[in-house]
């Protein structure tokens, strides 16, 4: 899986054009790779409009995002939480939902480890991706400890804000 940011404040942030003549590449070079667009309280049809345009895969519902919303993307969506995780907003497809670190006023990208010990509860019910904290220093650790389905990684292997290693 490869993920594209689009929430405007983030620095990890593209333009729907530029990801656009990326993923046009990758979709040709390398069919099987998943990808994901990442989202921050966007509306259903921009989230769509970015899907199609993008040739992306899934929807990664990073903000506030309520249960209807993820509905009306049929399957093309999962909700990343921050802490606790809401139960009725998993999804059947794989990953369910991703598990992020709370952190008050973010909405991740935050490099604070999410709580492995809960992580690792969930992991025996659910496949799911981990985020939080993640890097190349302690991503084996993670997988090890909490054996989610898979891990997400952002800030922690970026060698500057944006720049990944």
């Amino acid at each position: 899986m490869l993920g594209f940011n689009f929430y405007a404040r983030s620095p990890r942030y593209i333009e729907k054009n530029v990801c656009a003549e990326i993923t046009s590449v990758l979709k040709k070079e390398y069919p099987h790779i998943k990808l994901i667009g990442v989202f921050v309280n966007s509306s259903v049809d921009d989230v769509r409009d970015i899907l199609r345009t993008c040739s992306l895969d899934l929807a990664q519902l990073h903000g506030d995002e309520t249960f209807e919303m993820l509905s009306e993307l049929s399957g093309k969506a999962f909700k990343a939480f921050r802490g606790e995780v809401d139960e009725k907003m998993f999804v059947k497809n794989e990953p369910a939902f991703l598990l992020d670190a709370s952190v008050k006023d973010s909405y991740g990208g935050t490099g604070v480890k999410a709580d492995w010990n809960y992580a690792s509860e969930l992991a025996k019910r659910y496949k799911f991706l981990l985020a939080g904290g993640l890097t190349p220093e302690n991503v084996a650790d993670a997988v090890s400890r909490v054996k989610s389905w898979g891990v997400d990684v952002a800030s922690g292997v970026e060698s500057g804000i944006g720049q990944k290693r």
